[in-house]
């Protein structure tokens, strides 16, 4: 049949109007198509073409929403039948036309033709010739062979029987088209993200479409799901006003997907918006538009994209590069950097919160990095005025910080970690009402650490949340969707800040600095041997900031038998600088232990309540390694230690190679070694005459050298006159150490000259002049407890004890003799200067204090000694031999704790 609808065609010369082509871009009815031109810098014309001498049934039509009286119009038989015949032959095709007739309106009538020229199949014939359309045979004019031809095609269709001509007369071929979804969100749920086969029936800009779902031939407005396109804005007049690429976004997708088969995913339908990706034989528009510039990814909707979210942002990724279209004037966030400092390996080393970390790079150099896109627990609402009065320590007191922390902590700290740097937030001021605080420049970035994201880890485990962003907002993670789904997956399953459960709490004291607490947990760290403990913060290099776990504590730990470099310290009147190499004792210490898992045997405590010990990581003794790295010098204290010997081994080596604080050593002649191992041998009596300061509740004491008293009293009084004139104060003036402010009228002060301590208000306080300071004249008061005795625990019995050495000794001439060192000072014994009886042994003779048994050989006649008087006492059952020898079974119910 075609070929003899040809073969008419040539038969009869075309029509003298002039021959044109277009691309047929829709197929409004049976009758009436809308073709275009080729597109050149912008969307190509367009114009309506209807068929010449035949008509088709009407299409269906839906009434106007603003006039409610109105009904729907439903099809007319074979009206989308005929539609349907020319869409499938003719969208996207290339065709000739000419225009015969031309109304008053603009409306245009004529022959269109398959192909580029009349040679092809004449559109009419085909549709008449299926029983499609119907001629016009009103006005029939004999001359017109065009008209004829259709007839005699309508004669043979009918005959036939095809189309509206068959039995019954086809009104079983009208549509029941449904306008309206009672329930969208059941409706898009109950087709279970599975393909729906649908015909583009329009493009109301580039995302968003209207589309018949077949076979139901459900009419729904579907927009597409993770992109949106430039859209037409409605003014207020009614003109729609078209931004940047609108026009081109839109005219991209007519010409790709209107009135084409396709296979629709309904995915999801949040707040009655159908979202939806569309897929084609040829392609996935969605990732076109994003590829060639015509659209940008929007979180909302990314989340439900079903054919992989990583998809469309390496589409995004493409044109910003390229920099087509809308992204024309596009900036990377890292554009400035290097490729070098975009990516890069480092080496954690410390959690700064639960969204921020300080990594280690090759070169040496420290660098905070900032998980990008994501925020850390925080306070809100009225939780942030509670407990003004408390003093607020966010990693414990914040709900799951602490746990948030942790989770970094042990993943990341001391690893190697990839960091891929996403943008570099710009440092901002406060705001002037002071809501908003200052934020330095801060480098935002993915850190992975064996291919795990840790910031998408965390976000998953419920203890972190993912940061919205403005959707113009470029400066965001990497692997944002990534992020998006983990949160998404921590909501559903109640995860941490997203559980319904009460937070935890931490109740975690901290006795740094407390005295009085100290001395209550002492005990319990000393029976306890090695306790587990992390590493909070590093002051310097031998002190440390620790939070034990079991005891859920926090305390100052002093590393023993060291002597540290002591970095810079703000004294009032004269800020100390820092000694040579202390900034490098700390660097090592914190690239060892800072926030690392550690092992401390604690063994005293020092009177500001510091406990002090040996800490240890990894089988490494800190202590050791800060001396064998030339970093720290032995203590004396250190002698007693079963860590003695090694650490004498690595001081000797690092002396040896000359390095850092060893650097200028010089070594001393043999002869002087020689005298040193002679006196350790031998008890060395070389008693010197004090003054006996101030005597304490722990039975520590102070003394002044008599031989140099003279010449410190001297500029005492120096001193006093000198200030005395300068200020209206009366009163004597002495030299003391701040050791605490509790308040304006509560100073703690340590008398440096005489060793007793006081509690001031500020206004007795003056700063010293620089030429009375300790760098003139060292401070007079010097620390001794005594040797060969054990101080008593129970508080009565050394109150007993104290009493009794006030009344003897205090402001009296005694002579010293340092006997041995110990942890905080040196032990001695002391002789009243007229009877040179020794004050100690007097104590164990009158049994008030037990003997603490040294093993030391050139001490064993002095401990002889002390026994024999012990061994006196317990016979004659004086004091705490009352009740006889209680060693063996009550010591500690009597205050004493024996050595073993």
């Amino acid at each position: 049949m075609a070929s003899s609808v040809s073969a008419q065609a040539q038969a009869n010369p075309a029509p003298v109007a002039a021959l044109q082509r277009g691309i047929v871009k829709m197929v409004l009815s049976g009758c009436a198509i809308i073709v275009r031109g080729q597109p050149r810098g912008g969307p190509p014309p367009e114009r309506q073409i209807n068929l010449s001498n035949i008509r088709t049934g009407a299409l269906a039509r839906r009434a106007p929403q603003s006039q409610p009286d109105q009904k729907d119009t439903p099809d007319e038989p074979y009206a989308f039948q005929a539609r349907e015949y020319l869409r499938k032959m003719l969208i996207g095709k290339e065709v000739c036309f000419t225009v015969e007739v031309k109304t008053v309106l603009g409306r245009e009538y004529g022959m269109v033709y398959l192909g580029r020229d009349t040679t092809g199949e004449n559109i009419a014939d085909y549709l008449v010739k299926e029983g499609l359309a119907t001629v016009r045979r009103e006005g029939i004019r004999g001359n017109n062979p065009d008209q004829a031809r259709l007839c005699d095609l309508e004669d043979q269709a009918k005959a036939s029987k095809k189309g509206m001509w068959m039995e019954g007369g086809g009104t079983n071929t009208v549509r029941d088209i449904k306008y309206t979804i009672e329930n969208p969100r059941y409706f898009v749920d109950s087709m279970h993200q599975k393909p729906v086969n649908a015909v583009i029936e329009h493009v109301r800009d580039g995302s968003v479409v209207r589309a018949l779902l077949l076979p139901d031939y459900y009419l729904v407005t579907v927009m597409l799901s993770g992109i949106k396109c430039p859209t037409f804005k409605r003014e207020a007049d009614g003109t729609e006003t078209p931004e940047p690429f609108a026009a081109e976004a839109k005219f991209f997708t007519e010409s790709r997907l209107l009135q084409r088969d396709v296979q629709i995913i309904l995915e999801s339908c949040p707040n009655q918006i159908i979202l939806g990706t569309i897929l084609h034989p040829n392609g996935n528009i969605t990732e076109l538009l994003l590829k060639e510039g015509f659209a940008r990814c929007v979180d909302w909707s990314m989340a439900v994209y079903t054919q992989g979210a990583e998809k469309l942002r390496a589409a995004e990724k493409s044109a910003k590069e390229r920099k087509v279209r809308i992204w024309k004037d596009y900036v990377a966030p890292t554009a400035n950097l290097d490729q070098k400092d975009r990516q890069f390996v480092a080496k954690v080393m410390q959690v700064v919160n639960a969204d921020a970390i300080v990594v280690k790079l090759n070169s040496g150099e420290y660098k905070t990095i900032h998980l990008s896109s994501i925020r850390p627990p925080r306070i809100e609402g009225e939780e942030k005025n509670k407990d003004k009065d408390k003093r607020f320590r966010p990693l414990y007191d914040i709900p799951y910080m602490f746990e948030a922390r942790e989770f970094l902590r042990k993943k990341l700290i001391g690893k190697k970690v990839t960091v891929t740097v996403d943008y570099i937030r710009a440092a901002t001021a406060a705001s002037e009402t002071g809501t908003l605080p200052a934020f330095a420049e801060r480098t935002c970035a993915t850190v992975t650490i064996g291919g795990i994201n840790i910031a998408e880890a965390l976000v998953s485990k419920g203890l972190a949340t993912v940061i919205r962003y403005r959707q113009d907002d470029d400066q965001r993670s990497s692997h944002y969707d990534d992020l998006l789904a983990a949160e998404a997956r921590a909501v559903k399953n109640g995860k941490a800040l997203h559980s319904k459960k009460e937070v935890p709490i931490h109740r975690v004291a901290d006795i740094s600095g407390e005295t009085q607490k100290a001395k209550q947990f002492l005990p319990f760290l000393q029976r306890a041997g090695r306790s587990e403990a992390v590493v909070e913060y590093v002051f310097s290099g031998s002190r440390l900031k620790l939070y034990m776990p079991k005891e859920t504590c926090l305390i100052t730990f002093l590393l023993a038998g060291i002597e540290c470099p002591r970095g810079s310290r703000n004294v009032p009147g004269s800020p100390q600088p820092a000694e040579p190499f202390s900034d490098e004792a700390m660097a090592f210490t914190k690239d060892l232990v800072l926030q690392r898992e550690v092992e401390v045997e604690v063994e005293s405590m020092d009177k500001a309540g510091n406990f002090i010990g040996w800490l240890h990581i990894e089988g490494v003794n800190l202590s050791v390694a800060l001396v064998e790295n030339a970093l720290s010098k032995v203590h004396f204290t250190a002698e007693r230690s079963s860590y003695f010997k090694t650490l004498l081994g690595g001081e000797e080596a690092a002396r040896l190679r000359k390095e850092k604080i060893w650097a200028n050593y010089e070594e001393k002649p043999v002869e002087e070694e020689q005298v040193k191992v002679t006196e350790e041998k031998e008890r060395t009596a070389n008693y010197r005459a004090v003054y006996v300061t101030e005597i304490t509740d722990s039975m520590h004491f102070y003394t002044q050298d008599v031989e140099t008293g003279v010449s410190g009293e001297n500029l005492m009084e120096t001193m006093r006159a000198e200030i005395s004139t300068a200020s209206p104060l009366e009163g004597c003036r002495y030299r003391a150490r701040v050791e605490r402010v509790e308040s304006p009228a509560k100073v703690h002060v340590f008398y440096i000259d005489y060793g007793n301590r006081e509690v001031v208000s500020t206004t007795r306080l003056a700063v010293i002049p620089p030429a009375f300071s300790t760098r003139t004249l060292p401070a007079q008061a010097t620390e001794y407890t005594f040797a060969y005795i054990q101080v008593p625990q129970d508080e009565d019995a050394r109150a007993e004890v104290v009493d009794s050495l006030v009344r003897d000794i205090q402001n009296t001439q005694c002579l010293l003799n340092v006997e041995y060192s110990g942890t905080t000072c040196p032990h001695v014994t002391l002789q009243f200067a007229d009877s040179k009886e020794d004050v100690g042994l007097n104590l164990v003779k009158e049994g008030m204090v037990m003997v603490d048994v040294r093993k030391e050989k050139h001490l064993q006649k002095m401990v002889t000694e002390y026994i024999n008087g012990q061994e006196s006492a317990k016979s004659a059952r004086l004091n705490i031999w009352c009740y006889g020898d209680f060693r063996d079974d009550d010591a500690d119910e009597f205050g004493y704790k024996l050595k073993k």
